[in-house]
């Protein structure tokens, strides 16, 4: 199938940007994204929510291609809020199955590590079963190049009371008393029982659609990360915006609050 100019100027684009990254060495290890604007790409293009779905699944798995090309080493996908569970029944039954789609996908690529972040309980029975054994069947330990965090029934605020109950639990379980449990509760303590424990934190997070807020997503971990708002919805989100978004992560002084 002939290429169209378009297409071979963005492939030449693509390939300047790479070229000015590699010298640098800047690139992030881990990535967030916050993949937005399925619905709204979907109405604009005249078709269906569950088209809109399915494209931004398309666009999930060639990221992390593109991740895994450049040696990134985690990447966390906020597919699924505890908010988006609250839609309709059937647009929940629609993205709970495309979701097991594109996680068996990612999951059968070599060199992934499928790891499971949010409370899997407020999941449909069918999708936590099916997120469950992609994550078991996917590459593990050592033999993994990329880890891709899959955030479902996922909320930041959740997570931090998810890891402060666990951690005064530990403790009492532990024998300590309550003014020694009390005590454990420090920043490393409870970053040791967050979804993401083991994990670096994420050095940039990258939000299609042209909104510019967290939605709650890893805001405990996200304290001194860097932000690429686009305004591209997700569906359309290029090789080329994802670059673009690397590039303006290594042109900055990360400063860390000092």
């Amino acid at each position: 199938m002939p290429t169209s100019p378009r297409s071979w100027l963005y492939r030449l684009y693509d390939r300047r940007i790479a070229a000015e990254l590699e010298p640098s060495g800047r690139l992030p290890r881990h990535i967030g994204v916050i993949t937005d604007g399925n619905r709204r790409w979907a109405k604009e293009f005249g078709t269906t929510t569950e088209d809109g779905h399915r494209m931004g699944a398309q666009r999930i798995v060639e990221l992390i291609d593109w991740c895994d090309e450049l040696g990134i080493e985690v990447v966390t996908l906020y597919v699924l809020s505890k908010e988006n569970l609250q839609r309709s029944a059937e647009e929940v039954r629609i993205l709970g199955t495309i979701i097991g789609d594109m996680v068996d996908d990612i999951a059968r690529r070599d060199g992934s590590e499928v790891r499971l972040v949010g409370d899997l309980t407020l999941l449909p029975d069918e999708l936590r079963a099916r997120l469950a054994t992609a994550a078991e069947a996917s590459t593990a330990g050592d033999r993994a190049r990329i880890r891709v965090n899959i955030a479902a029934g996922y909320g930041g605020r959740q997570e931090i009371v998810a890891a402060v109950r666990e951690l005064l639990q530990d403790s009492l379980e532990e024998g300590r008393s309550l003014e020694q449990a009390i005590e454990s509760v420090t920043e490393e303590g409870i970053s040791e029982h967050l979804y993401t424990k083991g994990l670096p934190d994420p050095d940039l997070i990258i939000r299609s659609s042209g909104e510019q807020r967290l939605s709650g997503f890893l805001i405990w971990q996200s304290a001194y990360t860097e932000f690429y708002f686009c305004e591209a919805y997700w569906p359309a989100f290029r090789r080329t915006d994802f670059l673009r978004a690397l590039r303006a992560y290594a042109e900055r002084n990360r400063r860390y609050g000092k």
